[in-house]
């Protein structure tokens, strides 16, 4: 089943009746969704009320809610831990006692995936692409030559040229990147916890302060998409900002058909097929992350 994503921009009362999350503006119920249909709801405006029921009916059903900061950016996320999975004490053991190697091993393919969806993005876009290409090919166990780095000095500037420099706290091209990576770091978080693991135990990224380090580690090749999304926005408006006609594309990106072994699937569908994967990668050492693919060449 697809989850909807819903944004909320303006001043709201949300709130629970029978399972149904109401949406009241100026004291009229404008909008009724039934929580089992929700993936993603983020709340962009400050003055936003939500009561205790409804976050808690959201978190029974994996609904992953979204803070917006002052400059109407994702900054946080909440999602349930213990209910995500009826084994999930099992399954955190056996991630906690995951082996260097192992995350070493996983790490690359990240990487490499990466790189490879660097590569395919510039390709889209009829720019120079063989450097990403080369480097993705290069990319061995546990990244010690740091390719992901040498890599990103590269495509930022064959993507939006020399003098782009990314910076998350610059507006434009860069809020626009920074609101896109948010929504996909909550959709891969939501699917972790979804499937018991527990998203502040990483393979790469291990910031003590950091309660997401897995969901940044597995959200790394989907980032070339939302990138693409945004050049193409550049091009017909330089001066971007972070609002309701921007934020439809990257929205969108969730609900996107991509193949997953054969299979059509909705990208935030398909998420939840990689992480069981990803588990099945932590027992193997023989199976190798696979992440979905776009159906066709997006239209530029």
């Amino acid at each position: 089943m697809i989850k909807r994503t819903i944004d909320i921009s303006e001043q709201a009362y949300l709130h629970l009746k029978h399972q149904q999350l109401l949406i009241d503006k100026n004291g009229e119920t404008v909008a009724q969704i039934p929580i089992e249909d929700i993936g993603a709801l983020i709340l962009q405006n400050p003055a936003i009320i939500i009561t205790q029921a409804a976050v808690i009916a959201c978190q029974k059903h994996n609904v992953a809610l979204v803070f917006c900061d002052e400059r109407y950016l994702p900054y946080s996320l909440l999602l349930p831990i213990s209910d995500g999975n009826t084994l999930h004490t099992k399954i955190l053991q056996q991630q906690i006692a995951l082996k260097l190697p192992t995350k070493k091993r996983l790490w690359s393919q990240i990487v490499k995936q990466k790189l490879g969806n660097q590569a395919d993005t510039l390709k889209y876009l009829d720019k120079t692409y063989q450097p990403l290409e080369r480097l993705a090919n290069k990319v061995k166990v546990g990244d010690p030559e740091n390719l992901e780095a040498q890599a990103a000095q590269k495509y930022w500037r064959l993507l939006f040229g020399e003098q782009f420099r990314r910076d998350t706290e610059l507006d434009g091209i860069n809020s626009l990147l920074n609101y896109g990576y948010a929504i996909i770091r909550a959709m891969v978080a939501r699917a972790i916890v979804g499937s018991g693991l527990h998203p502040a135990l990483g393979l790469y990224h291990s910031n003590q302060y950091n309660g997401l380090c897995l969901a940044d580690d597995l959200m790394e090749p989907f980032r070339p998409w939302v990138d693409f999304n945004v050049y193409l926005m550049a091009q017909n408006n330089p001066e971007l900002v972070v609002n309701k006609e921007t934020k439809i594309p990257l929205l969108n990106l969730l609900a996107e058909p991509v193949l997953w072994e054969q299979q059509t699937l909705p990208l935030m569908v398909s998420c939840h097929y990689l992480i069981a994967n990803l588990k099945r990668a932590y027992e193997d050492n023989t199976v190798v992350l696979s992440y979905p693919k776009r159906i066709n060449k997006p239209q530029s």
